[in-house]
């Protein structure tokens, strides 16, 4: 039953996923991003430069100096220069637009950061610039009143979750011709800002989409003990006001998708009933031990199919509170994961979706980082991982601070993953959930063999 779902499901894959590249002056004067069914986009004329220039202005405008210093700098001083709420004008979308470059045209020596082993874009470090890029975002939308020129931006802007992240076209980036990302805050809250960011190569005369990537990011005070207020948002024009009602309906559905969630509530009938069909398929017939397991033809257990790995992060990769960027936990856990999914491929599969990255716990520059990549659930050629992030300090306690999802396709029809545990049957539940999402498909779809049944009842 199992294997005739995956291949409903891959039906529907086929059917769900084709869209038309068009080229970026086509998408501005239609106010649409075509690579990505998202609706409309905003555009304007600002630019911030490359994206060193970006780090070294947000650098300057928090007042962090360059150097490492176990002792992080003080900043009790700023919080005299936190403003209230009730003082801060509104903003518009257009006000924190921009655009930024990663300049792979300049030379080899940029382009030695941005490549992989097979001469293509390395995309974890595209995922890195993005998290920088929406701490711009946040830059730009918030203004204070009469604010001292000399004084540093009295804020610390912290990633809480990566909603979604889709991919398209990795296969045509060039590693030579410049990436640009362009983006603005969509929906703020008291503290907490949605940020959309899109990410484009030209190439010749044709502008290449890339990424599409929301943020949600949070605005803490100056010593990072509190939120902090920022400008209220208000959409001005009829595109503004379509993406904020976008925005706002993405809002509401993530706190519905967390109560939901398998690991708050129990698996819906139809979950219950893959995992039972699962529990049959892998236990022998005629036998009364349930402990004993064997595994179908074309088929792998997950205990099997993942890999992990010990990381010492360094102070190179830290904000002003001496811990670790958020840009640099994707990195990592874009990498371990395409290891693991090539090594379940026999391959080098694309990624397709990042979706649903918590962030729970800060990384302290002083800690160790475990990354754990699982394959949790295949269908066809498409692999769903889940990328556990822990802590481990010198004493041993060990804390989960991330997880990643991350969808990826690979070229030919892959085995099958198959849970042994309960535990594993629930990440099977929510990676297939996820791997659904990623493709844009419904969660719950037919079994072909009960419609065959249908079917034949109603020809008798």
């Amino acid at each position: 039953m199992q294997r005739l779902m995956a291949r409903g499901l891959g039906a529907m894959v086929a059917r769900g996923r084709g869209c038309t590249v068009m080229s970026w002056s086509a998408c501005q004067q239609s106010g649409t991003w075509r690579g990505f069914n998202s609706g409309p986009v905003l555009t304007s004329d600002h630019y911030s430069g490359t994206m060193d220039d970006v780090t070294r202005t947000i650098r300057e405008q928090s007042g962090v100096d360059i150097g490492y210093h176990i002792i992080p700098k003080p900043r009790d001083h700023l919080l005299a220069y936190q403003p209230k709420r009730e003082d801060l004008e509104p903003r518009s979308m257009l006000d924190s637009h921009s655009t930024a470059i990663i300049p792979l045209s300049e030379g080899e020596q940029i382009r030695e950061r941005y490549v992989n082993h097979l001469g293509r874009v390395r995309l974890g470090r595209i995922l890195e610039e993005l998290d920088m890029f929406a701490v711009w975002m946040c830059h730009r939308h918030v203004k204070l009143p009469n604010h001292p020129k000399d004084v540093p931006l009295p804020y610390t802007f912290v990633t809480l979750l990566v909603d979604k992240v889709e991919f398209s076209n990795v296969e045509r980036l060039k590693v030579n011709q410049d990436i640009q990302l362009s983006g603005n805050i969509t929906w703020a809250g008291t503290s907490s800002m949605e940020i959309t960011i899109y990410v484009r190569q030209k190439d010749y005369d044709e502008n290449i989409n890339m990424t599409k990537a929301i943020f949600l990011m949070v605005a803490r005070n100056a010593t990072n003990t509190g939120a902090a207020p920022i400008n209220p948002l208000k959409p001005e024009g009829d595109i503004e006001k379509k993406i904020w009602e976008e925005a706002d309906k993405r809002q509401k559905s993530r706190r519905n998708q967390a109560k939901e969630s398998v690991f708050n509530s129990p698996p819906r009938e139809h979950e219950q009933a893959i995992m039972y069909e699962i529990l049959r398929r892998t236990t022998p017939p005629n036998g009364m031990d349930l402990n004993k397991r064997e595994l179908p033809a074309r088929c792998r257990w997950m205990e099997d199919s993942m890999q992990s790995t010990m990381i010492a992060p360094f102070p190179e990769n830290r904000n002003a509170q001496n811990t670790i960027f958020g840009g640099y936990l994707m990195r990592q856990a874009v990498e371990i994961s395409f290891i693991q999914a090539s090594l379940y491929q026999g391959g080098r599969p694309l990624l397709e979706c990042i979706s649903d990255i918590s962030f729970m716990q800060p990384v302290e520059v002083n800690t160790f980082l475990q990354m754990t990549a699982h394959v949790v659930y295949t269908a066809q050629n498409y692999l769903q991982l889940m990328t556990v992030a822990q802590i481990w300090d010198v004493s041993g306690t060990v804390r989960t601070t991330n997880v990643f999802y991350l969808t990826y396709k690979a070229d030919r029809i892959l085995d099958e993953v198959l849970p042994r545990t309960y535990r594993e049957m629930l990440w099977y539940v929510h990676g297939r959930r996820k791997l659904l999402n990623a493709l844009d498909l419904q969660p719950e779809y037919p079994d072909p063999k009960e419609k065959t049944k249908v079917t034949s009842a109603k020809g008798t």
